[in-house]
């Protein structure tokens, strides 16, 4: 029921993170519009620029608990990964208690009034004479540190089984490092260009 409970969160993580992955094919047309009106018809746009900070603002923010779901957050692991699990398991219940609960707790508190205020006013940007609205991308910003919080209990839950049992529980997986790849690969015995459609 637990390994059920703490799927569920990384469905929910996983199914937030898809959909703004759409950001990137709006981002990637909208640039694209805006160099071809730009450099051949001679007629830039007003709102191209915000549209590609809103666009990629978003995206940022809102895979950040899909990436942790994942474990695909940068981290120093030259050590880490040949500790075993329960070491590993250790480390990482301390420093979510020590720096990431702490962080993403500022980060709701001080999302939350940034983002009030920015309803508040109605904020556009500032960057071009268009005024696009930025207020709603305020409005993500404790949105993303409430799913990272969320995602974080996961991350601890799952720490705590891993001290117990001696071996990290269940993650979904939809994306796998070359360097694990190549890992598995190799205690298989096999040659690294045998496996087709590992990567991120």
């Amino acid at each position: 029921m637990l390994n059920r409970f703490l799927l569920a969160i990384d469905q929910f993580s996983m199914a937030v993170g898809h959909a703004f992955a759409w950001c990137i094919v709006i981002l990637t047309l909208g640039t694209s519009y805006e160099v071809f009106v730009r450099y051949v018809l001679n007629s830039p746009t007003t709102w191209a620029f915000d549209m590609s900070y809103i666009l990629y603002g978003a995206l940022f923010l809102m895979s950040g608990a899909y990436a942790l779901s994942r474990n695909a957050h940068v981290r120093a692991d030259m050590l880490y990964r040949l500790w075993p699990p329960r070491w590993q398991a250790g480390i990482e219940l301390v420093l979510y208690f020590i720096f990431f609960f702490p962080g993403i707790t500022a980060l709701i508190f001080a999302g939350w009034d940034y983002a009030s205020d920015a309803w508040r006013l109605k904020e556009v940007s500032v960057n071009s004479p268009a005024g696009v609205p930025i207020y709603q991308l305020k409005a993500l910003i404790p949105l993303a540190g409430i799913m990272l919080w969320i995602q974080g209990v996961a991350q601890v839950i799952r720490c705590i089984l891993c001290l117990r049992d001696g071996r990290w529980p269940a993650q979904l997986h939809d994306v796998e490092e070359m360097e694990q790849a190549a890992l598995e690969l190799k205690a298989m015995g096999m040659p690294e260009n045998t496996r087709r459609g590992a990567g991120s």
